[in-house]
């Protein structure tokens, strides 16, 4: 408040209460001056009413501020002033450079939208040319690559197919696998039946008994050479089975931690399996020089003295017989029997648990002899007690059968079935399952046999596509991505056309209706036959829950 006094007459005053209110807001600038004299700024004055406050509602407004256009009115004529002369009484203006203008041909409005439509239609012309050109070469170019990425597929066809019979042929001249003798008896019972036929077919009565004398004679030649090849591999394959076995038991151990990372230890029993590993890999060697070999079989003296046993005393004995003989300039060829000896005592020792505590982790007969009465079945074609993993258990097998090794004999001797091609399909989709990490069940309890069963009973041994009946080239994939494999849910096709089929996101879309009836009613054969098996029951109503919840 401010008190101030107003003259009221011409000799009196009175006294009045001035109320100041100060603006919450800053005063605008509105122009001034400012007296250079004294330097003093004068400002225009202004006055304004506070403005009026809405009543709070409760309630949050928001308000949109609108845009107008800002519109400006400019002249766009220019200013330019002339002046004309004309010839008058006095002045003489020379028309030498003036020039005669004529009116040209009036067009109408209808003759010149014709002439702008002519000459737009000469443009898209020209336009249009250009296009169809640029078309063509686009489609000429992705006809080049088409075609050069076919005739490149084609010879990596043909590459992989010279690539398959040459490792065929090299694994039927040189087997050395159970997979390489199974493709053999293959070959040699596909060979009998087709001289069986054809001398049904071409001889009769004597000649027909004498030729069959003859295959007989043939045949059991041939059984007879894959026997001696089979002998010789099997004498490789348990040296390298032996390296095996011995390097399994000299690794350290290995964790994986958190971020990753491998972590590897060594532990005195791995460290004492190493040593064992070296020394029997050293005495094992042939070839080697005479100074050499001694100071192996003192070193492997030293090691097996460490320990009392009628065992390491034998072969010790062996060593110093060895050592003895070679002092007197005795031929190798004749020591190859002593040295064969010491390497079979020697991995005796290395197999006893007592001398190398690390072996018993992975010994097939356990050492305590109370583990033999778990997993343990009878097979009644060979009368042996062996661990349940000898038994081969197809799915929709109910009781242990025979053991791995009776069934192959007996598939050499009788049917000469090859396995090889399903066995890679079912690797195959295996790998491709466990890619997927959706805990996929089904597929690891499915056999060579029931796929072998789908392929040539259900899927008739051909693509779904293509009709290709090149085992080689077919997998099974499953035929709904989103689901785990089973034998309700999958489909056989070639490499090329499982790609394709994966990469679909709707077959409803993709597929014709009728193939997909085809597919499914294949599906309910799949499913009536594996629902006979026990382990599948639960897997089954698993299926028809999410088909009815789809």
């Amino acid at each position: 408040y401010l008190g101030t006094s107003i003259l009221t007459d011409s000799d009196s005053f009175q006294d009045v209460v001035v109320k100041l209110e100060r603006a919450t807001y800053h005063k605008p600038f509105l122009g001034g001056f400012k007296n250079r004299i004294t330097g003093v700024e004068f400002h225009n004055a202004g006055s304004q009413t506070i403005p009026k406050k809405r009543p709070d509602k409760g309630i949050q407004l928001f308000c949109r501020g609108t845009q107008t256009v800002f519109e400006k009115n400019k002249l766009q004529q220019t200013k330019n002033t002339t002046s004309t002369q004309m010839t008058k009484i006095g002045l003489h203006v020379s028309n030498m450079t003036d020039k005669l203008i004529s009116p040209g041909k009036y067009l109408t409005a209808e003759e010149y939208h014709k002439r702008r439509l002519e000459a737009v239609i000469v443009l898209q012309t020209y336009f249009r040319r250009w296009h169809a050109i640029n078309v063509v070469q686009n489609l000429r170019e992705g006809k080049r690559l088409r075609l050069a990425w076919e005739a490149q597929e084609e010879l990596r066809r043909k590459k992989e197919k010279e690539e398959k019979l040459r490792k065929e042929h090299e694994r039927r001249l040189n087997p050395k696998t159970k997979d390489d003798f199974e493709l053999l008896y293959h070959a040699l019972e596909l060979w009998r039946q087709e001289e069986t036929e054809r001398i049904n077919r071409t001889l009769t009565g004597a000649e027909r008994k004498a030729a069959f004398c003859g295959l007989l004679e043939q045949e059991a030649q041939l059984i007879a050479s894959v026997g001696r090849h089979k002998l010789n591999a099997d004498e490789e394959n348990q040296q390298k089975a032996i390296l095996h076995f011995l390097h399994k038991c000299a690794q350290p151990k290995r964790w994986k931690a958190y971020d990753g990372k491998v972590t590897e230890m060594d532990t005195q029993y791995t460290l004492r399996a190493r040593e064992l590993f070296e020394i029997y890999r050293s005495i094992s060697m042939n070839d080697i020089p005479k100074d050499e070999r001694i100071d192996v079989l003192l070193t492997l003296r030293r090691t097996v003295k460490e320990h009392e046993c009628k065992l390491t005393q034998e072969i010790v004995e062996l060593i110093d017989r060895e050592v003895d003989l070679m002092s007197r300039e005795v031929k190798e060829c004749n020591l190859e029997g002593l040295r064969k000896r010491i390497c079979t005592l020697f991995l005796q020792y290395i197999k006893t648990p007592k001398f190398n505590p690390e072996v018993a982790r992975i010994l097939k007969v356990p050492p305590d002899p109370l583990k033999l009465y778990k997993n343990v079945n009878f097979c009644h074609s060979c009368g042996n007690h062996l661990p349940s993993t000898e038994f081969p258990v197809p799915a929709n097998s109910r009781t242990i059968g025979r053991c791995r090794l009776c069934c192959k004999l007996d598939n050499e001797a009788r049917r000469r079935e090859g396995f090889l091609k399903y066995k890679l399909i079912l690797e195959n989709l295996r790998k491709s399952e466990a890619d997927y990490q959706d805990d996929a069940k089904i597929v690891f309890l499915v056999q060579h046999q029931d796929l072998q069963y789908m392929i040539e009973n259900i899927w008739g041994g051909r693509s779904a596509l293509s009709a290709c009946s090149d085992l080689y080239d077919l997998v099974m994939v499953r035929w709904d991505k989103q689901h785990e494999w089973s034998p309700w849910n999958t489909i056989l096709l070639t490499k090329d056309e499982a790609v394709a089929h994966l990469k679909l996101c709707n077959l409803q879309k993709a597929y014709e209706a009728a193939f997909i009836h085809r597919i499914k009613h294949k599906h309910i054969r799949a499913k009536n036959y594996f629902a006979q098996i026990p382990a599948m029951t639960s897997f089954l109503h698993r299926s028809d829950n999410q088909a009815s919840a789809n």
